[in-house]
């Protein structure tokens, strides 16, 4: 190896840095490998305090952009932080073109296999595979055998965990082939680990990941049945551990984010649910585990799937990446038959080797190998069985014992030799050192051939615990950078060839999507709507002192109604609306702009640090968090298209200020209502300044309820909203049959209530006109929730 030059920084940087003996390291031979070399000297020319902003400007970005894992512990699911180590791992071009060699040799293999399992079975028939390897495992499934995929393949997308053995080479750890993760974190890795080296990443010679994103799209418009067929992807929901990575993928695609409740099977098609009724959907990537796909032919129990999928599958009405039971390849006893099955299916030996694996057959035979475990060359702690399970699986060792461990695959169970995987640099205070690491790898079928990311990303032992690389067990994640050549230039985000003019599509809008939507809108215009009240009792509050008048005790009783405590921690009474809107918003991840879901933490966030007291100090912050919240309001009003989607987020915001409106005046412009209570209604209606130019100081109820009832041209006024309920519930699509030329129930609801409070006098909206106004929104509510989400 070359040896860097001498350099005092650097020096410094690695002082300390030992590989442990016998461990292959990925930055460190007799020297730094050389393509180690351009990337430490610019770590090293930076001061500590450079390689803090460093990290900090990509976790920032990190935050900023939400990226999230689901952490599953004993206490419940939580989501934590994308723990990034911001030292990427350096792999030289020509070595990685051998890795991506052999990781198609093997893509290739497995699709062949799956093909054979599902097919003709010729290799359990010839002996080469075990009868109760296969159809004892609960991921071989019986509807499948018989059935060909659309497009002639099984697998259309594989990952794959790698690591360097002690002698150098890379092994194979494990096959990703039910429903592969982690592309998406891969490419938020690198646009984190890229933010933190501005003045290096971008004429780095590091070979670029976009253009994969780009293949992937064009990779899954490829199998479409049809030229306009639709494509989505399968997630089983927000309680994924990898949720957010569906979100991103599927926004970055432009592709349908579907759960299994969105769609249906009819006639042997499969079909999306929208708020223009039924489409077609031809290419599912499914990010869901095989057996709850279809609670009809495999798991009976399953509530994530679609009744009749595999009909549809049967039927050759959908492709599915990746098909249907690929999930048998995944068996780590299946390993241990991938060199002989290379050379029956390929004639060829294994490019990039397994780590070796034992079968050990049934239970019974499987004690003939403890028992003969020294004449079979096999240790003691690889003849030790543990149950394959969920249990098992979630216990295997990682870092340094990776693979010591055995393994029940259906009826019987295999062994797998203990093997050290390499180390590669973290940082730890202001040096650097060595923690183990795999890599995942990822395999793309494109009509050209197998295609492997330049890259992907790495999991690092953590501190305390080195050998704990797994997210779930504290591990942190790097980039892996394939360097080599000239420096790339960035390719573009996936969209295609430029046309000779633009195409202007409208994607149809998924009923869930839109019954989130529309609670969004409402969940967030009731919290703002609270955020007035609260202010509102805290300035009386302060003005009156801590005996409450008449005015301050009506106020605090009307709050109480709306389960807005006043007495209570602001935090606490105002996190219910706030999280509620977070939630629907985290169900549209793939529909929200970063900048939308950035302004909307940052509002939640201000939410749950209120701890103001009482009074003066309680009005001026929640007028700070109200600023938040309009803040967000505006941004998502503001940047979204005025289609389907931003029509049922006005919908939801305009039934809910209708009725807050309604409400406000029931309870504060009644002639029984006490002293300044019409000031108060105006000034949570935030009409201050228009009555006072309108009726100069002078207030009455007549000109309370004009301006925020009757007034059209008011924004907070009900008119106002009912006559935006009106033009936005004609422009939707018709979800159901109506005949031409006739309004749905939706749209005659609305107009008549328009109609009604239009010509309507301020007298006729007393208590009794004003209760009947919020029945007759709730009403109206439930028409638009069974025109477009039922």
């Amino acid at each position: 190896m070359t040896s860097l030059p001498p350099d005092p920084a650097l020096h410094a940087l690695l002082a300390g840095y030992a590989p442990t003996p016998g461990v292959a390291d990925e930055m460190m031979a007799a020297a730094p490998r050389p393509a180690w070399g351009p990337f430490l000297r610019h770590l090293a020319a930076m001061t500590p305090s450079d390689r803090d902003a460093a990290r900090s400007r990509a976790e920032q970005y990190l935050r900023d952009a939400g990226v999230f894992y689901r952490l599953y512990a004993d206490t419940g699911a939580v989501e934590r932080d994308w723990p990034l180590s911001p030292v990427p791992v350096l792999i030289d071009r020509d070595e990685w073109d051998g890795v991506a060699a052999g990781l198609i040799q093997r893509a290739e293999l497995l699709e062949a296999v799956v093909a054979d399992l599902y097919g003709p079975a010729r290799l359990v028939t010839g002996g080469h595979l075990p009868a109760g390897l296969i159809a004892a495992n609960p991921e071989w499934l019986r509807p499948m055998v018989g059935v060909r995929p659309v497009g002639g393949h099984f697998l259309h997308l594989l990952a794959f965990e790698i690591g360097r053995g002690p002698d150098g080479r890379w092994l194979v750890l494990g096959d990703r082939t039910q429903a592969p993760s982690g592309i998406g974190f891969a490419l938020e890795t690198r646009m984190a680990t890229a933010r933190a080296y501005p003045g290096f990443y971008p004429t780095a010679p590091v070979q670029r990941l976009a253009g994969f994103l780009s293949d992937l799209r064009a990779a899954l418009e490829g199998v479409r049945i049809t030229p306009d067929g639709g494509v989505a992807l399968l997630t089983p929901g927000p309680m994924n551990d990898t949720y957010y990575e569906h979100a991103y993928i599927a926004r970055h695609l432009g592709i349908a984010l579907l759960e299994g409740e969105d769609m249906a099977v009819r006639d042997g098609a499969l079909t999306m649910r929208t708020v223009a009724g039924p489409r077609p959907v031809e290419v599912l990537w499914r990010r869901l585990d095989a057996a709850f796909a279809d609670p009809l032919e495999l798991d009976p129990g399953s509530r994530l799937g679609t009744p009749g999928l595999m009909e549809a599958v049967r039927a050759g009405r959908v492709a599915m990446v990746n098909a249907l039971g690929s999930g048998v390849l995944e068996a780590r006893a299946l390993m241990a038959f991938l060199p002989r099955l290379a050379q029956v299916l390929l004639s060829e030996d294994l490019r990039l080797p397994n780590i070796a694996t034992w079968w050990c057959g049934t239970a019974p035979e499987a004690a003939h190998v403890a028992a003969h475990a020294e004449d079979l060359h096999i240790g003691p702690a690889q003849a030790t069985c543990l149950p394959f399970d969920s249990a098992a699986r979630s216990a295997q060792p990682q870092g340094l014992d990776v693979a010591a461990w055995l393994g029940r695959d259906g009826a019987g169970l295999a062994a797998q030799e203990r093997v050290t995987i390499s180390t590669t640099p973290a940082p730890e205070g202001d040096v650097l050192v060595p923690r183990p690491m795999s890599l995942r790898a990822f395999a793309l079928r494109t009509p050209q051939g197998w295609r492997v990311m330049p890259g992907g990303f790495a999991r690092i032992g953590r501190a305390g615990d080195p050998t704990a690389i797994a997210l779930q067990r504290g591990g942190a994640v790097a980039d892996v950078w394939i360097t080599g050549g000239a420096a790339e230039r960035p390719a573009p985000l996936p969209g295609g060839a430029p046309a000779s003019r633009p195409v202007r599509t409208v994607t149809a809008l998924p009923a869930r999507a839109a019954d989130n939507l529309f609670w969004l809108g409402r969940y967030v215009e009731r919290a703002e709507h609270d955020l007035r009240l609260l202010r509102g009792w805290h300035l009386r509050l302060a003005e009156g002192g801590a005996t409450p008048g008449p005015l301050l005790a009506a106020l605090g009783d009307h709050l109480r109604m709306r389960d807005c405590d006043p007495d209570a921690s602001l935090a606490q009474v105002l996190a219910g609306p706030v999280a509620a809107a977070r939630g629907c918003a985290a169900k549209l991840r793939d529909r929200f702009s970063t900048d939308g879901w950035v302004a909307l933490e940052g509002a939640a966030r201000a939410v749950a640090d209120l701890d103001p007291a009482p009074g003066d100090d309680a009005a001026r912050a929640l007028a700070g968090v109200l600023a938040r919240l309009a803040g967000f309001t505006g941004l998502v009003h503001d940047n979204m298209l005025r289609e389907t989607g931003w029509r049922f987020l006005t919908l939801g915001r305009a039934l809910e200020r209708a009725d807050a409106i309604a409400w406000t005046l029931a309870e504060f412009a009644d002639p029984a209502a006490p002293e300044g209570s019409l000031d108060l209604a105006v000034e949570v209606g935030d009409s201050v300044l228009t009555h006072r130019r309108r009726h100069g100081s002078a207030i009455d109820r007549d000109s309370v309820v004009d301006l925020l009832a009757l007034e059209g041209g008011n924004p907070r006024a009900v008119l106002f909203q009912l006559a935006t309920l009106c033009a936005q519930i004609d422009a939707l699509p018709a979800a159901q049959e109506i005949p031409p030329g006739r309004p749905g129930p939706a749209a005659r609801a609305a107009l008549r209530l328009h109609t009604r409070i239009a010509t309507a006098e301020p007298c006729a909206l007393d208590a009794a006109g004003l209760a009947r106004l919020r029945t007759d929104l709730a009403a109206l509510s439930e028409r638009i929730s069974e025109g477009w989400f039922v």
